[in-house]
């Protein structure tokens, strides 16, 4: 009984597999002679599909980025405005000259390195406070909090020039900010030392 089972099993998969190969081959004698008049079709398609690879889908989507026709006459003065901005224009070959040095933008990492920099700052060792607070401005331009204890590194390392600088900038990021007290305090504390 334990013999029957499996020799019964596998004589049905056997035949279950005949049974599907046998109409393919027969639907593919049978179509050979349609195949014919469709190969120039499939042929045609075909070829279509490779123009289409061949052309790009941005083609489609191309913003036109050209002055309106009385651009000037309505406004005489706008070449003037942005002359000093060094923009190439559409025409000219794609350099550089008016690209300006980019920087990654990782709040978290910035976030981690003032972290880090107030661990530091709290064991005296300024200078590799100062660093990170660097690295923090670098990642996330305008951090108050990076900018105001950056100016306490640059003051207790004796920059008393950059510290103002750095005073001033948290100043002008949160003027009325929870350290705006401490920063304009250090500002005039500065100020009398000169």
């Amino acid at each position: 009984m334990r013999i029957r089972f499996p020799i019964v099993f596998l004589a049905l998969l056997t035949t279950l597999s005949l049974a599907q190969d046998s109409p393919d081959k027969t639907a593919s004698d049978n179509t050979a002679s349609s195949n014919t008049a469709s190969d120039k079709t499939a042929a045609d398609k075909a070829a279509a599909r490779n123009r289409e690879a061949e052309e790009s889908s941005s083609h489609d989507t191309r913003i036109d980025i050209s002055p309106p026709k009385d651009d000037a006459k309505n406004h005489p003065n706008s070449k003037a405005a942005v002359a000093d901005l060094d923009i190439p224009e559409a025409s000219d070959s794609p350099d550089t000259s008016g690209v300006q040095e980019f920087h990654p933008w990782n709040p978290m990492k910035a976030l981690k390195d003032i972290e880090v920099g107030d661990y530091y700052l709290k064991r005296k060792n300024y200078r590799a406070a100062l660093d990170r607070y660097k690295e923090a401005l670098y990642y996330k331009d305008g951090d108050a909090v990076a900018s105001f204890r950056l100016a306490v590194c640059q003051e207790k390392l004796g920059d008393k020039a950059e510290a103002k600088k750095y005073y001033q900038q948290y100043l002008k990021i949160l003027p009325e900010g929870p350290l705006a007290k401490d920063a304009r305090a250090s500002l005039d504390r500065l100020a009398k030392a000169q």
